[in-house]
């Protein structure tokens, strides 16, 4: 067991998403069953005392792997010593709210939270953005702490990534642990692609079971637009719909998954997170994008080489397109 515990900051601990993350942590989910933890609960003035309550049921849990939890409400004391930063908290997009006035409030919140980082966190801290514009929010947080290298900032696809999985899952009769290499492109809206076409399941071509049971190559392409894109992409508004809220749990489960494997390393083909591009499948230096990566000695890799054809070219080209626009938008509001 390690000696020194990790320091995790989590913002927005107070919330839904927080609250599901806490205790997972706690039990040793995310870093393993050797690694003790202190916590670092970062809230709002208005959300300490949601904080304080959960602090409170973290101590009755009388997690073995717990060392300590702080709540704090100034950023600079919450990220000191990090190691682990789960930016959870965020602006959500209200009625009536244009897409640069959600971008100009969330950079109020990322701009100061990335040069918290940058003065305050451990040398080995590593970030992950959960909250909404996730890829754009990273790449604010990123702009706002020069002394950190860049490919310690992503953003969370692996929730897209899950949702594929169980998708395809469904789709093809195999359990969701014996699919492989699907990949999440771009940003983690709308506009994202799924990628199925180098996944396999089972050891066997994704693209070739759906074609033996959809009824061939054209119906496979049916469904993929019509149906498993589409579904993938909006999901949140589904669960939105059905369960009147977001996505917690499986927001907090991805969380946990990206950051265990980013720090234990993958073992069975490669997952999808938003890194920092460096020029990688024709996506501008620098944005925060989605692409298919692995993790060796705790950092991520984009796998290279991978074929893709005109569909995955137009529909990686949109989303990215996408992205170049909020960093646009961003850029203009004096953020980056």
């Amino acid at each position: 067991m390690s000696v020194k515990p990790v320091t995790i900051t989590i913002t927005g601990a107070g919330g839904q998403i927080g609250y599901a993350l806490l205790f997972r942590i706690a039990a040793g989910e995310m870093l393993g069953s050797d690694t003790r933890v202190r916590l670092h609960l970062l809230e709002i003035p208005q959300g300490v005392r949601a904080a304080e309550g959960a602090a409170l049921e973290l101590h009755d849990s009388a997690f073995p792997l717990l060392a300590h939890v702080d709540v704090f409400d100034d950023a600079r004391a919450a990220f000191s010593g990090s190691n682990v930063a789960l930016l959870v908290g965020a602006r959500p997009r209200t009625a009536g709210m244009e897409r640069g006035d959600l971008l100009a409030a969330n950079g109020g919140i990322f701009g100061p939270q990335g040069a918290a980082i940058n003065a305050h966190a451990a040398d080995d801290v590593r970030v992950v953005v959960v909250g909404n514009p996730a890829n754009t929010n990273a790449l604010i947080a990123a702009a706002h702490a020069p002394d950190v290298p860049a490919d310690r900032f992503t953003a969370l696809t692996r929730l897209d990534h899950n949702r594929a999985l169980a998708q395809l899952s469904a789709a093809v009769g195999t359990p969701v642990g014996e699919i492989r290499d699907v990949t999440i492109w771009g940003n983690h809206s709308a506009t994202q692609f799924p990628d199925v076409e180098h996944a396999t399941a089972a050891g066997q071509s994704v693209p070739a079971l759906l074609a033996a049971r959809l009824g061939g190559t054209e119906a496979t392409r049916a469904w993929l637009v019509d149906h498993f894109i589409p579904r993938v992409a909006k999901r949140g508004a589904e669960i939105i719909e059905v369960r009147g809220s977001s996505s917690v749990a499986s927001a907090a489960s991805a969380t946990i998954d990206h950051v265990r494997d980013w720090v234990r390393g993958t073992s069975s083909g490669w997952t999808s997170a938003a890194v920092v591009s460096d020029g990688s499948y024709g996506v501008p230096e620098g944005l925060v994008s989605s692409f298919p990566v692995e993790s060796v000695d705790g950092q991520w890799r984009v796998v290279q080489g991978l074929s893709l054809d005109a569909f995955a070219r137009h529909r990686i080209d949109a989303s990215v397109a996408e992205l170049v626009d909020e960093r646009e938008a961003v850029r203009a509001l004096g953020l980056l």
